[in-house]
Formats: structure tokens, C-alpha cells, sequence
């Protein structure tokens, strides 16, 4: 970094590619459940008939509901992680103002537990404090990004998003076969997608893509053959 860069535009930075990251696998997991979740059941209506509108409205329904679902948990979910920061950052807006040398000192402790010596934490709690007080203890002390708090509308607009997306391919590949093809095109093409996805979420949290393929198409080929003889079953019966 350079001597003229502003301070703190590195860890700002790494925080915005952290936060990428974060939705980025979020993505890859919603559009994981939209996969096995409607491979799960329109496998599963086609194991009980060879309806083609049979299947299809199960699968657009499932498709919706899955969707929708998915969103509708992520925005209260999201929010309540809002509230809480917020109420976080007030109640220490309110220690800041009424016990400012108090919480010097706590900001001075936890930069000390960090493995700075006493002098030097204490030389950076005061800067940090002259700087934007609130600030330094919402990152030091509650690790949150006042500029960057979560909004709940985003979430749930990028879990729909990603369940959709990965719905969309079973939904597909149960419906343009013909009758004798439609379970085994989607089996190959749901065990291909989950594969895909168990490698970049492993990718993006550092993990051996190995196990994570492995856990992937296997929980989806379990979902797939459990509905599949399911329908066949009361199909049959």
C-alpha cells in the first residue's frame, strides 16, 4: 500500500471480498437445494405417472414454493441479524457517551488480547478513538461493519434467485425427454450439476473438493431414490 492510500482502505477491501464470498457461497447453496429439492420430487411424481402436465405442475410448484420459501426464511432471518446489530451499535453508542474512559480501556484490552504490548494497544485504542469511536469498537469489539450492515431484501432476493436457477435444470431435464428417458437424463444431469456445485463451494471455503462432491451427489442420489420409489410405489398401488 502506498504511503498516500487512505488507512483502512486494506482491511475495507478484504472485508468486501469476504462479504462477495459469503453471498457467493450462499448462492452456490441455495441453488444446491433448488437442485436436489425438485430433482426430489418431480423424480418422484415421475416414478408414480408419465403425465407430462402431471409432472410439470409439480415441478413449477415445488419450483415456487421452494423458491419462495427459501426467500421468506432468508429476509426474517436476515432481518433479525439486523435488528440485533443495530441494537448492538446502540447500546454501544450509549456506553461511548456515558463512559467514553471506560470504553477506551476495553478497546485498549481487546487489541492488548490480540497480542499487541500494553503501550502499543493503548497508543492505537486512543487513535482509533479519535478517529471514529464507534467504529473501532463495532469492528474490534462486536465485529461488525457499521457501512455494511445485513439488508434483508437483498438476501431473500438472492435466495430466490439461486433456488430458481438450480430448480430450473431438473425441471428441464424430467421434461424434454421422452416417457422411457425422463428419470435417467435427470438422474445424470442432477448427479453432473451437484458435482459442479460441491467443487465450487469447496473451492470457496478452502476445502478438499473431494468429500464435498461425494457428500453432494450422494445426499442427491439418496433424495432421488427414496421419491422415486415412493411414487412408484403409490403409483402402483
Amino acid at each position: 500500500m502506498t504511503e498516500d492510500a487512505p488507512r483502512g482502505a486494506g482491511s475495507t477491501e478484504s472485508a468486501g471480498i469476504s462479504t462477495r464470498l459469503n453471498w457467493l457461497r450462499a448462492g452456490v447453496l441455495g441453488a444446491n437445494d433448488g437442485i436436489i429439492s425438485t430433482a426430489g420430487l418431480v423424480v418422484g411424481v415421475a416414478g408414480a405417472t408419465t403425465s407430462r402436465a402431471a409432472i410439470l405442475t409439480a415441478g413449477v410448484a415445488g419450483l415456487l414454493a421452494g423458491s419462495l420459501s427459501m426467500a421468506a426464511g432468508e429476509y426474517v432471518s436476515v432481518s433479525s441479524q439486523r435488528d440485533s446489530e443495530r441494537a448492538a451499535l446502540g447500546v454501544e453508542r450509549r456506553e461511548l457517551v456515558e463512559s467514553p474512559e471506560a470504553e477506551l480501556e476495553e478497546l485498549t484490552e481487546l487489541l492488548e488480547g490480540r497480542g499487541l504490548s500494553r503501550e502499543v494497544a493503548r497508543e492505537a485504542a486512543e487513535q482509533l478513538t479519535e478517529r471514529d469511536a464507534l467504529r473501532a469498537h463495532a469492528r474490534v469489539e462486536l465485529g461488525i461493519n457499521p457501512d455494511e450492515l445485513a439488508n434483508p431484501w437483498h438476501a431473500a432476493f438472492a435466495s430466490l434467485v439461486a433456488f430458481t436457477v438450480g430448480a430450473v435444470l431438473p425441471l428441464l431435464a424430467i421434461l424434454l425427454p421422452g416417457p422411457s428417458g425422463r428419470v435417467p437424463v435427470t438422474v445424470a444431469a442432477v448427479v453432473a450439476a451437484l458435482a459442479v456445485c460441491g467443487v465450487v463451494s469447496a473451492r470457496l471455503g478452502g476445502a478438499e473438493p473431494r468429500r464435498a462432491v461425494l457428500r453432494n451427489v450422494g445426499g442427491g442420489a439418496v433424495a432421488m431414490a427414496v421419491t422415486y420409489a415412493v411414487g412408484t410405489w403409490l403409483g402402483t398401488a
